[in-house]
């Protein structure tokens, strides 16, 4: 009898305990002020080989924004992007920062300014944000807008790239990002998204 007597406290005990759990959790989620809900939203990324491209459609899909592709004028094969070998594109653009300074199609968007929220997508190279981006962060002013990185990495994080774009751009109320693997999946994507909405 008295063991049924423990059983039973310690299941009300444990009830008890999940209770709270899922309470604090669901005011935590509901209280926690969402970054796009009544803003304008744009998606701006650059792919060399796809990757960020399709995390990048999705995303915008997601959470119905704008979307905007940063294309090099000059557009890399699949010969430039191989990193392994030493003359390379990439690889002499690796090794000679002088070379990173990537003419774009076009590095402004219309209508920048009547958006709030700009989700920047790139992949990584060599740990940092693949350069092409760079004449793009340049050439606009983030001042007023919530700026939200995402990649695509095999193994390198996202912050080194973040803090270099950061320090490169004007303005702007930079987030925490995320990083993807080269094949992301839809359900880890969504799951991103719908934090931010």
């Amino acid at each position: 009898m008295r063991r049924k007597i423990v059983l039973l406290i310690l299941g009300i005990l444990i009830i008890g305990a999940v209770s709270l759990l899922f309470i604090r959790n669901r005011t935590l989620h509901e209280s926690t002020p969402k970054i796009l809900t009544d803003k304008k939203v744009l998606v701006v990324y650059f792919s060399a080989q796809n990757h960020t491209k399709e995390v990048a459609k999705k995303i915008a899909n997601n959470i119905g924004a704008d979307i905007f592709e940063i294309e090099p004028v000059d557009k890399y094969t699949d010969d430039d992007l191989d990193w392994t070998v030493i003359d390379s594109r990439v690889s002499r653009e690796n090794e000679d920062a002088n070379l990173r300074n990537i003419e774009l199609v076009k590095t402004k968007v219309d209508n920048w300014d009547s958006y709030d929220v700009i989700l920047f997508g790139y992949p990584i190279w060599w740990g940092e944000a693949a350069w092409p981006v760079n004449n793009f962060i340049t050439s606009n002013d983030f001042t007023g807008k919530t700026v939200i990185p995402f990649c695509t990495s095999v193994s390198s994080s996202i912050e080194n790239s973040v803090k270099k774009l950061k320090e490169m751009a004007k303005g702007g109320d930079w987030r925490e990002g995320k990083r993807f693997d080269s094949n992301a999946k839809d359900e880890e994507i969504k799951m991103w998204t719908d934090t931010l909405k």
